[in-house]
């Protein structure tokens, strides 16, 4: 029963015209009430995910309220250099999913990208799409650049050093074949016509101190314990204090219950699935084996349930660990669902009227992100010969 509940979760997913949550949620309800999965269970299987969505759930309204005060529109002012943006853009956003980490980047740089988008007459739709396929490309150099590194590096006891030896030359590599790949897109510089919106040069004076504080929050807040879930609670109690304008509908409950309900029928489910065996080979073709098995999971039950029915089955030095973060953090870049910050970047894009089907997402990330994924994993596995 677990299995098939996995299975019609999965695939309601894309069920037109029913919100993408839903039939996920109707199939935890179904293990919960049928006993499928104990009350201790689920405690058990949310617990990973009370963090990340925490923050999913305050980060969104911190970057809706930003734009409503006009910072994301001052600050793409200032960066309009009358000349096409697009490789600056791309390395900012590298940098930034890198160095703080991808929910930074998606939460903070899709409104700024979306507002020079439109003051350079580019395709917003496209630009838009940078900082969410970086978040998936440059996110596997540090511990702090993906939640699922962060889970990894606790419970396997793995240090920065491991981080840049393992996965740095992979996202180095990733980051570039993603922009030759991005570049060749048709439309990305499209010609439209520029939007000059008037600026309101005292909100970018309102907005900044809070990013500043939030991308500190970020770095510093992490080494001394503080979640980041906290900082953007901070932030977004001072910016509602500001604008005095936050709405139910800010808020995107639709994702957290999205990554609620697949994380506890994943949960259910993984004792029955036999994953065991998938991490007891050695060499290159078991390495790729595991890469291949994170890729698929984390693009049917999303990337943050598939490393936590995961990680039982491995021991601290296993050489599993890193194509199964390997694909993890990059097999989102071809489904949208695949990681809470691609939901996250979907809602952030919506509210400036950015609308990106599944499908569209699913398209564009196939071309980019395919030889990117080809030549990280090939790095990694080589990495891994050469150290052993």
């Amino acid at each position: 029963m677990q299995v098939s509940l996995l299975v019609v979760a999965v695939l309601g997913v894309f069920v037109p015209r029913l919100p993408s949550w839903l039939v996920p949620a109707l199939a935890a309800a179904v293990l919960l009430v049928s006993g499928g999965l104990t009350a201790d269970e689920g405690w058990d299987a949310v617990r990973p995910l009370v963090a990340p969505l925490a923050f999913l759930l305050l980060a969104v309204p911190l970057a809706v309220m930003l734009d409503r005060i006009g910072f994301f529109g001052a600050a793409a002012s200032l960066m309009d250099r009358g000349r096409d943006p697009r490789l600056g853009l791309w390395i900012l956003a590298a940098a930034v999913t890198t160095f703080l980490n991808l929910d930074a980047s998606v939460v903070l740089l899709t409104p700024l990208y979306i507002r020079l988008a439109r003051r350079n007459g580019l395709d917003a739709g496209l630009i838009a799409f940078q900082p969410v396929l970086l978040a998936c490309l440059a996110s596997s150099a540090l511990p702090i650049s993906n939640l699922t590194n962060l889970i990894a590096a606790d419970t396997l006891d793995l240090g920065i050093e491991d981080f840049l030896v393992h996965l740095g030359p992979a996202s180095l590599a990733a980051v570039v074949v993603g922009w030759l790949g991005y570049r060749r897109l048709p439309a990305a510089a499209a010609a439209a016509p520029p939007v000059h919106e008037p600026v309101d040069r005292r909100a970018l004076y309102l907005g900044l101190p809070i990013v500043i504080f939030v991308v500190i929050g970020f770095t510093v807040g992490d080494a001394l314990g503080i979640k980041a879930w906290i900082v953007a609670l901070i932030a977004d109690i001072v910016l509602v204090a500001m604008t005095r304008d936050l709405r139910l509908g800010d808020v995107p409950w639709g994702a957290a219950g999205l990554a609620t309900g697949l994380g506890l029928v994943a949960t259910a489910a993984a004792p029955h699935l036999g994953l065991a065996h998938i991490f007891d080979g050695q060499g290159w073709a078991a390495q790729l084996q595991t890469a291949l098995f994170a890729i698929v999971a984390a693009d049917t039950i999303n990337n943050l349930p598939a490393l936590l029915i995961s990680l039982p089955g491995l021991h601290s030095g296993s050489e599993h660990i890193w194509p199964l973060l390997f694909g993890v953090n990059f097999g989102p870049v071809l489904v949208l669902h695949g990681a809470l910050a691609g939901l996250l970047w979907r809602s952030t894009a919506a509210r400036l009227e950015v609308r990106v089907s599944p499908w569209e997402y699913t398209k564009t990330g196939v071309r980019v992100g395919t030889p990117a994924l080809l030549v990280g994993l090939a790095i990694v596995v080589v990495t891994d010969v050469l150290i052993h």
